[in-house]
């Protein structure tokens, strides 16, 4: 049974789940603060128990971002808060995701993220159950389009300088790439150009996109071979060009002066003999 409880303010982690990115208005924050200053808090906030303390957390917030800011910069210590048991969060969760799909748009990497936030915490077992849940008002294509750009949050967070950058349509293009049996790929493609911004990121990452969308990987020959990863610690990948192909040797193998030579040895020997 839910139960209402006095928390401690620094003990709600407000980000623990993701909502809406808009930021608090600040006329409509202070009329809160003003109505909480001289009639109290009126609506309790929404939170349930984290799994793992952390940062000094013990509690994460499911509802009520703007009661808490106001009641923070309000100088209060506690808050009244419903704590949501196991059983109610789901519902709770969902009701959040519906107000602040209908407040604006959240990105696809979001969504992704929310997703595996809530399996992580232990609220859903699989990310088709806590789809189901927290949209279960979208078509089934969506639901499968939820899932696929999850499977790119989980592949390659950390690695996307600004992930909500990234379009529906170029999430599915990496989502069918990851599909494919190509994550190793991906994030080969991506770590040479980790620190740059979105658009040098999806600029690297399109034509091996669109070389693996033209000829997908044969699974019993696995033809056309797109990456060598050797234990010495090379990494050879070929990438599509307007005129051929190029290949891109990286690892501590790849500094060493002599092995393009080699290459180009071996190349001519295949070419030129005679």
């Amino acid at each position: 049974m839910d139960t209402l409880h006095h928390l401690p303010l620094a003990e709600i982690d407000p980000h623990a789940l993701l909502r809406d990115r808009t930021q608090l208005d600040p006329e409509a924050l202070a009329q809160l603060q003003l109505s909480i200053a001289t009639e109290g808090l009126r609506l309790p906030i929404e939170v349930w128990q984290l799994s793992t303390p952390r940062d000094g957390f013990t509690h994460g917030l499911i509802s009520g971002l703007r009661r808490l800011t106001a009641c923070r910069e309000l100088g209060h210590q506690t808050i009244p808060a419903l704590l949501r048991t196991p059983a109610s969060i789901p519902d709770a969760m969902a009701a959040m995701v519906s107000e602040n799909e209908n407040r604006s748009d959240i990105s696809p990497w979001e969504k992704g993220t929310l997703i595996l936030n809530t399996i992580e915490e232990g609220h859903f077992d699989t990310p088709d159950t806590a789809i189901a849940v927290l949209f279960p008002a979208v078509s089934r294509f969506t639901r499968a389009r939820i899932r696929s750009h999850t499977m790119v949050v989980q592949a390659l967070d950390g690695l996307l300088t600004a992930p909500h950058d990234f379009s529906t349509r170029q999430l599915d293009a990496i989502a069918a790439a990851l599909t494919g049996g190509h994550e190793d790929l991906l994030i080969a493609t991506l770590q040479p150009v980790a620190r740059s911004g979105a658009e040098t990121q999806w600029s690297t990452l399109q034509p091996v996109l669109m070389d693996i969308a033209r000829e997908p990987t044969n699974p019993k020959t696995g033809r056309p071979r797109r990456m060598l990863q050797l234990r010495q610690g090379l990494t050879i990948r070929r990438e599509p060009t307007p005129t051929g192909w190029v290949l891109r040797f990286s690892g501590p193998e790849a500094k060493k002066g002599g092995l393009v030579d080699d290459v180009l040895d071996r190349v001519e020997q295949w070419f030129q003999k005679g």
